[in-house]
């Protein structure tokens, strides 16, 4: 069962989340794919990229991470201070 963002994350136990995205029908993310023969690691340096920039915007700090062939995992830390800083126009 699912349940809103709002019930599962609570700064006031643990600013750091464990975070896990996983590939569908046997898709790659990175590697090479068996199947089809087919190399995706050139996605791996645009999935870093992209966790570089929306951890910036996002007031998120990467703690670790690991890129896996068909998924990923991320250790974030919320940087409350850094968010609520923000003004209305910045947000």
């Amino acid at each position: 069962m699912t349940r809103a963002r709002k019930a599962l994350i609570d700064l006031s136990s643990t600013s750091y989340y464990h975070l896990i995205a996983r590939c569908v029908r046997r898709a790659f993310l990175c590697g090479e794919d068996k199947y089809t023969g087919k190399n995706f690691d050139h996605r791996r340096t645009w999935l870093v990229e992209r966790v570089k920039l929306l951890s910036r915007v996002f007031a998120i700090e990467i703690a670790a991470y690991a890129i896996m062939s068909n998924h990923y995992h991320l250790v974030v830390n919320v940087n409350r201070q850094q968010a609520l800083s923000w003004s209305d126009n910045e947000v």
